[in-house]
């Protein structure tokens, strides 16, 4: 049974802060719509016996306000090498993107042909408040079509700031256990676990994380990977 983990201690002044650079961000990068150009320098597959894993999500996945070295998926990747695991991780973050955005480009993510995808967004949707609804619907479009390629899904939960209110937190939040159970996914709670709030671990705008939260992430994230790979394995 997946079990899901009480809202972090969002401060106040974070909400204001993060709508702000969703709606800056989207304005220059999601209405320009999916591009292999995205795709970080090096991330091509220049060889077979790599497996493939692509890191698909929104400024948090990209990377923003870091060197690419030092964003999640390559860290990831990092570690992966370390446990003699042959994988290349793609990062296929997009700043500002919701979780419509991430739909309309699933078939452009396909293309990268991947074993397996680390699936993370949502997080604008909940800061511009979108119904949760339509950002289950839309994540649940994308499941089922990565499912329908034989894709093994790595779903990254968000939790949204409680400013917005009980029942939209409440809803919100939900939805990522419930769509984890609904389809078997492997399922990592909370994406900024042991980062979210934490100076230490986020660039100046308190939102980011810097090199240090995202070896967090990709050290969080790595039990959850591995169990991907298992799936994978014939």
């Amino acid at each position: 049974m997946v079990k899901t983990m009480q809202p972090c201690a969002f401060i106040k002044h974070l909400l204001i802060v993060m709508s702000a650079l969703a709606l800056l961000a989207s304005s220059s990068c999601e209405s320009s719509g999916p591009s292999e150009k995205r795709v970080a320098a090096g991330d091509e597959i220049d060889d077979p016996s790599h497996g493939v894993i692509v890191a698909m999500g929104d400024s948090l996945t990209a990377g923003l306000g870091v060197a690419p070295t030092d964003s999640y998926p390559a860290q990831l990747e990092r570690l992966l090498v370390d446990r003699g695991l042959n994988y290349k991780v793609i990062n296929a973050g997009i700043s500002g993107e919701t979780s419509s955005g991430a739909r309309a480009r699933i078939d452009w993510v396909l293309k990268l042909n991947p074993d397996i995808v680390i699936l993370e967004t949502g997080a604008n949707d909940g800061l511009r408040g979108i119904d949760p609804t339509l950002v289950e619907k839309n994540i649940e479009e994308i499941v089922l079509r990565l499912k329908q390629e034989e894709v093994t899904i790595v779903l990254a939960g968000m939790m949204m700031v409680t400013n917005l209110g009980k029942t939209y937190v409440s809803a919100f939040n939900d939805l990522y256990p419930r769509l984890a159970r609904r389809h078997q996914l492997v399922f990592m709670p909370f994406f900024l676990q042991d980062v979210a709030t934490d100076a230490a671990k986020n660039q100046e705008d308190g939102i980011h994380p810097n090199r240090a939260g995202y070896e967090i992430i990709a050290a969080n994230l790595l039990p959850y990977v591995e169990q991907a790979i298992k799936l994978n394995s014939p």
